[in-house]
């Protein structure tokens, strides 16, 4: 690309705050995840039992309510004793899940007046405790199967791969969630696979990354944040969101107006509009989190 035509470094980053902006005053819709289900079951849309058959009624709804908040990407529950029949077992200190079932009892009751007998069925419920197959450990291997690769056709990028990678950031895959644990000082992520595409993937890395570097041992980045969806919290999430923009801008991805990323800072626009400086702050804190994880990749090359 000529000089002339070429758009400078920080015009870019300019333009992508402007546009996150524009997004937020414009109210789009809550952040969802660029993912699915990883597990060779996980195009069944109820949750099973351990022989494959599906759950109903209001189990269904226990149990998926239970695997999104544990993040199970599996669809698969079993009891305890069927664990251990299958050669598993529930790992020390996890806690299983609620679900019922209708029977009914039988009760011979004798009428007053005439002295006869009647049975009477009575129904009731039953309560057990079943656990997902991401808290069982050594069962057999169908149980923790992955889905083939069918919504992300990407190949993975090398520049980007061997970006992340000189990191040497704690990166683990597994599970539908993607975050990063300050106190283990981790970043979890979906199997690349699961994204809807390479971009995707990279972008939420990304994002996972900046956090990363708010750690003491880094760039001990701190907004004072107590709780989920406070000031300080509001302003950590901005940060991220534009540090993952910077990055995708240096590395060369492709940068598509999400609307769900945008989202995900615009639960907490109220920060903005309260703090006319807040979307400076973040920026320049976005920049400093950029160059901070390109410096390992610089390091690298020189000295190679």
């Amino acid at each position: 690309m000529s000089s002339n035509t070429e758009i400078p470094r920080q015009d870019v980053y300019s333009r992508i705050t402007n546009q996150i902006i524009e997004a937020l005053e414009q109210g789009v819709k809550p952040w969802t995840q660029p993912w699915n289900a990883v597990h060779a079951a996980g195009h069944v849309s109820r949750p099973l039992r351990h022989n494959g058959q599906p759950y109903a009624g209001i189990n269904v709804l226990t149990l998926w309510s239970s695997a999104m908040n544990a993040h199970y990407a599996a669809p698969i529950w079993m009891t305890f004793k069927q664990a251990i029949e299958l050669g598993g077992h529930v790992r020390k200190g996890e806690k299983g899940a609620p679900v019922v079932y209708a029977d009914t009892m039988r009760r011979t009751e004798t009428d007053e007046a005439t002295g006869d007998e009647t049975d009477r069925a009575i129904p009731f419920l039953k309560a057990y405790t079943v656990f997902n197959v991401e808290q069982i450990e050594g069962l057999p291997e169908h149980f923790h199967a992955r889905a083939e690769a069918t919504r992300n056709p990407d190949e993975q990028n090398e520049g980007a791969e061997a970006f992340f990678a000189a990191t040497r950031a704690d990166i683990r895959h597994g599970g539908d969630c993607a975050y990063y644990s300050p106190a283990l000082d981790y970043i979890q992520m979906p199997v690349f696979e699961a994204f809807r595409d390479a971009q995707s993937y990279y972008a939420t890395l990304a994002h996972e990354l900046t956090h990363w570097t708010r750690h003491a041992t880094r760039l001990d980045r701190d907004f004072g944040r107590k709780r989920f969806g406070d000031d300080g919290y509001a302003r950590e999430e901005l940060v991220a969101e534009l540090g993952a923009a910077f990055l995708c801008a240096d590395l060369g991805l492709r940068l598509e107006d999400r609307a769900d990323h945008a989202a995900y800072i615009g639960h907490w626009l109220a920060v903005l509009k309260e703090d006319k400086r807040a979307i400076f702050a973040a920026a320049a804190h976005a920049q400093r989190a950029a160059d901070y994880l390109a410096h390992f990749s610089a390091a690298r090359e020189a000295a190679a």
